[in-house]
């Protein structure tokens, strides 16, 4: 019996137009109807997320950052998992020596040293991508993911700011030998979590900042057990929950390694692949 389902966001919940379908909205109304807790859990910072799941109707518990932060039902923060300022530091070093743009998430926001990279990376991203070919949409998606971003001077502003909690480095680079010398470089510090949500980028966390060991403490907190869970993403920092839910389910659109890792395939994102998966639970 399923007690619980965490649902991922981008290329899970969301289109590649950045919208909730009204099927996944009412599947997850539905869900919770049957007092089963649903809850988000996603590698977006809250004001990334919260709109649109606000716009959707939508009211849930949510995961941030990749487990950086867990949040109410009210979006009170409940908990944080952050990165101690020196370790960040030492990642931000290690993706400077590489050239490699990169964005802070924190308890305040995200924030970018470059608005105008930001803005080419996210149009070339979803131009690459494939999912939209109409020029005005991935302008209009770049520009309502820049309307949350906060752009600052230097990154050290944040690190000098005892206000400022370090959730999360996010990191682009189109080259994938890039990416992989900065991981590995980047494996050799403790206390680190690295992951990805798209084949251009590494998201980088506390250990103790991972969907899994988010989704764990979120279930004991409810008196839940992980093998009454169902975990639903895409990509690879869905990985932590795949491993610990007692149901794993990988989007149709997920690449094969993923979908290898789950107990289950469903529908696309642009199917409403997570409706699907809900249903299919419940029914049985």
């Amino acid at each position: 019996m399923i007690r619980c389902i965490a649902i991922d966001m981008d290329g899970t919940l969301l289109t590649s137009t950045q919208e909730i379908t009204e099927e996944n909205r009412e599947a997850i109304k539905y869900a919770q109807s049957k007092g089963v807790e649903v809850v988000i859990a996603t590698g977006r910072a809250y004001e990334e997320a919260g709109d649109l799941l606000k716009d959707a109707g939508i009211i849930t518990p949510m995961i941030c950052a990749n487990g950086a932060e867990i949040r109410t039902n009210e979006h009170i923060i409940v908990d944080t998992n952050p990165l101690n300022k020196e370790l960040a530091r030492q990642i931000a070093n290690t993706l400077h020596k590489h050239q490699v743009y990169y964005e802070v998430y924190t308890n305040k926001g995200t924030y970018t040293v470059d608005k105008t990279v930001a803005r080419s990376l996210i149009m070339d991203i979803f131009t690459v991508s494939g999912h939209v070919r109409d020029m005005e949409e991935i302008k209009k998606a770049a520009e309502e993911r820049l309307a949350v971003i906060h752009q600052l001077d230097s990154y050290e502003e944040l690190f000098e700011d005892d206000d400022q909690i370090i959730y999360k480095l996010l990191a682009f680079h189109f080259d994938p030998i890039v990416l992989s010398n900065v991981r590995e470089e980047l494996t050799k510090l403790e206390e680190v979590a690295i992951s990805a949500s798209g084949k251009e980028n590494l998201e980088i966390t506390s250990v103790h900042a991972q969907k899994g060991v988010a989704l764990d403490k979120f279930t004991s907190a409810r008196g839940i057990a992980l093998s009454e869970t169902m975990a639903v993403g895409d990509n690879y920092n869905d990985v932590s929950m795949f491993q610990v839910a007692g149901r794993a389910v990988a989007m149709g659109n997920a690449v094969e390694d993923i979908q290898r890792q789950c107990h289950f395939v469903t529908g696309t994102n642009e199917e409403s692949g997570v409706a699907q998966a809900i249903r299919k639970a419940l029914e049985e």
